[in-house]
């Protein structure tokens, strides 16, 4: 099945190729389809699946398309993906049409999502340098920013950039807490640069280990 599913990968980008760069990665057994970094569909045992949300879902239902269902551990799951059947695809302009769509309203939600978990820079002590910075490492809106906490977040953006100093840390823990960094609470003011002075003394000794490494070290 594999190799009828790398075929058919070949043929999705080739059909897509007008909608962006179209790329994929694991997924439900099979692989994702991305365009420009937007997951769209799925190639599974063979066969493609377009992402539906439920503007879209009522489209391909009268199309005829049917859900995609996925087996995890023996269970059988629906899944917001429909079938792309062979009389759609010989309707080459039909289903780049709906493909297009697809990679819209996925786009879209990913921007709702994005804008509910709200831009970094609306945070005390982020600028949009500062923003642009922590989405290099992976830190795109203030859940991420939240979820990682001040110092592994330091800490990412250390292994980009090794001149940070103590302001940034404490801009970082005051941007969680809702604080300038000139106005921390003196506790989390003191936790911080007292961690950051360990941090700083392991790596003034030679030690570069990655973030789990290093927040074990300082546990």
């Amino acid at each position: 099945m594999k190799g009828i599913s790398t075929a058919r990968v070949k043929q999705a980008k080739a059909c897509f190729c007008a909608l962006g760069s179209i790329t994929t990665r694991s997924q439900f057994g099979g692989y994702g389809l991305l365009a420009d970094g937007v997951m769209f569909g799925v190639i599974a045992e063979g066969e493609l699946y377009l992402r539906a949300t439920d503007s879209l879902e009522p489209a391909f239902r009268a199309r005829g398309m049917v859900n995609m269902v996925y087996s995890k551990r023996g269970v059988p799951i629906t899944l917001r993906y429909y079938w792309v059947d062979e009389s759609l695809w010989r309707e080459r302009d039909e289903l780049i049409g709906l493909a297009r769509q697809a990679i819209q309203e996925a786009y879209l939600e990913l921007q709702v999502k994005t804008d509910t978990h709200g831009r970094l820079k609306t945070l005390p002590n982020i600028d949009i340098n500062m923003e642009r910075l922590l989405w290099r490492v992976g830190i795109r809106n203030v859940y991420d920013l939240r979820l990682n906490g001040a110092k592994r977040s330091y800490l990412r953006l250390l292994q980009q950039q090794r001149n940070l100093g103590l302001r940034v840390l404490l801009s970082l823990g005051g941007a969680i807490a809702g604080y300038h960094h000139a106005a921390l609470p003196l506790a989390l003011r003191s936790e911080l640069t007292e961690w950051f002075e360990q941090t700083m003394a392991l790596l003034s000794h030679g030690h570069t280990p990655g973030i789990r490494g290093v927040m074990k070290d300082l546990a």
